[in-house]
């Protein structure tokens, strides 16, 4: 059974066969990764076309005669001041991916980290106040490579704020960690309570999702 490090403790937690022990669904986890980034789009680049750009009614001088070439408009995208030639409209980047694959890619992006022995619990009780040296010591102590990810609960806003600070540290609340976040990081934190949640999160029914 896989085993989370104590951080400045003896001895390991425990971690859910089923939940930390999955096999690694490379497809399913990149099809989710590319979901959860397009998702983070705000796709609102836009550009006005020759039919959106103020003026360029009138044919600029006639067909033929004049020994120049033909032109229709003086806001064509060939024009200085004309329209975008198929430039960026506002627009959408969701994917969708159903509930029991995002579980499952949930799963084995957990399951990722316990098999290479790179999840550590750390008791985040001992912050009564934001420490930011003290969350550094926390880490130095573990050899294990950034960038790091610390998931926390939401009312471990003392803990969250000692490691928010540090390079190459990123804090989440587990509610809010997906699997880009789990894929993205070399080494992963977690309370109990965060444990316990992310735990939860990957063991959900699909009346629960």
């Amino acid at each position: 059974m896989a085993k989370a490090t104590w951080l400045g403790k003896q001895g390991g937690v425990d971690l859910d066969a089923e939940a930390f022990g999955a096999r690694f669904n490379e497809g399913l986890v990149h099809e989710c990764v590319r979901a959860e980034l397009n998702a983070a789009r705000q796709g609102t680049a836009a550009t006005r076309s020759r039919g959106e750009v103020r003026g360029g009614g009138a044919k600029p001088w006639r067909q033929k005669g004049t020994g120049r070439a033909r032109a229709g408009s003086i806001r064509s995208p060939i024009w200085t001041g004309g329209g975008a030639a198929f430039g960026p409209s506002p627009r959408h980047y969701t994917v969708k991916v159903n509930r029991k694959a995002r579980r499952a890619a949930f799963r084995s992006a957990l399951s990722l980290h316990a098999e290479r022995g790179s999840i550590a619990i750390v008791d985040a009780g001992a912050f009564d106040a934001p420490a930011t040296k003290q969350a550094a010591d926390t880490l130095a102590k573990w050899d294990q490579p950034a960038p790091t990810l610390v998931a926390l609960a939401d009312d471990e806003a003392a803990a969250a704020k000692s490691f928010r600070n540090l390079a190459r540290v990123s804090v989440l609340p587990a509610s809010a960690v997906g699997v880009a976040d789990l894929v993205g990081a070399a080494s992963l934190v977690v309370s109990e309570a965060a444990l316990a949640e992310l735990t939860a999160r990957a063991l959900a029914k699909k009346e629960d999702a």
